[in-house]
């Protein structure tokens, strides 16, 4: 390694895990010790970290307040290093180190709640992706049918929650005066989240049409979707409602390329 390479690797150790060994390569003065200006690098350091977090779950951190999110915060950047070149994708893992601390997961919401906005940011910054139309599928023949096979535009995101994250989520980022109390559901809710255009969306599903869709998103061919949903309509209702679903789909702008 060369002496660039040795000072700087000494430099991130003393940042990231306040390691000894650099002090003596820093130029201190009477008035501002070289250790003072380390750790005004360092206190910037994680203050930038910290102010990213707050950006990425901006509804998180109303939820709990300054000083509670502070600590999160702390606690999450001693725990996890950015190793990404973007600082938007430091606190990718917020949501299962809610999940599995145990002075956090005696609150599931807030775990919940960080899969949500996380899932919502990432839907806002998903590639582009021109939609199909409902006209090109108008043409093709009937056999085609059952092997047709979709891909879903990259915004397409997939959840399930126990907690009314997205509700605590509406409420919170519109700054309402009041806002709904923390909720268990005893049946899981499914939900999707896309965008078109530069509008991101969000809606509940119901048991059927989340598990055609979570389907569809794995490949499976148009013909084992109607068949998944068979199984709980019945044969005859299954063909019409796995159009009815596919072209609801297609409209909203989920569905990019057929083959």
């Amino acid at each position: 390694m060369s002496a660039l390479g040795d000072l700087q690797g000494r430099f991130q150790d003393f940042l990231l895990r306040g390691a000894a060994g650099v002090e003596a390569d820093v130029l201190g003065t009477e008035r501002v010790p070289a250790a003072t200006r380390l750790g005004i690098y360092a206190g910037a350091y994680r203050s930038r970290l910290a102010e990213a977090l707050e950006t990425n779950y901006p509804a998180l951190a109303r939820l709990l307040g300054p000083a509670d999110f502070g600590a999160l915060a702390a606690d999450y950047i001693a725990a996890h290093d950015s190793t990404g070149f973007s600082i938007r994708t430091y606190g990718d893992a917020l949501a299962a180190f809610l999940a599995a601390r145990e002075e956090y997961a005696a609150a599931p919401v807030l775990a919940e709640l960080a899969s949500w906005e996380w899932a919502m940011a990432g839907v806002f910054d998903a590639a582009d992706a021109a939609p199909l139309a409902v006209a090109d599928l108008a043409q093709l023949p009937p056999a085609d049918w059952a092997r047709l096979r979709f891909a879903c535009h990259p915004a397409v995101t997939r959840l399930t929650l126990a907690w009314n994250a997205p509700q605590l989520w509406q409420a919170l980022t519109r700054d309402e005066a009041s806002r709904p109390e923390p909720a268990y559901a005893v049946v899981p809710v499914e939900w999707l989240l896309w965008r078109q255009g530069l509008a991101s969306y969000f809606r509940s599903l119901g048991a059927a049409e989340a598990a055609a869709l979570d389907a569809l998103r794995s490949g499976a061919p148009f013909g084992e979707i109607c068949a998944l949903l068979g199984e709980t309509l019945g044969d005859e209702a299954a063909a019409s409602e796995a159009a009815r679903l596919l072209r609801g789909w297609i409209e909203a702008g989920l569905i990019v390329r057929l083959s």
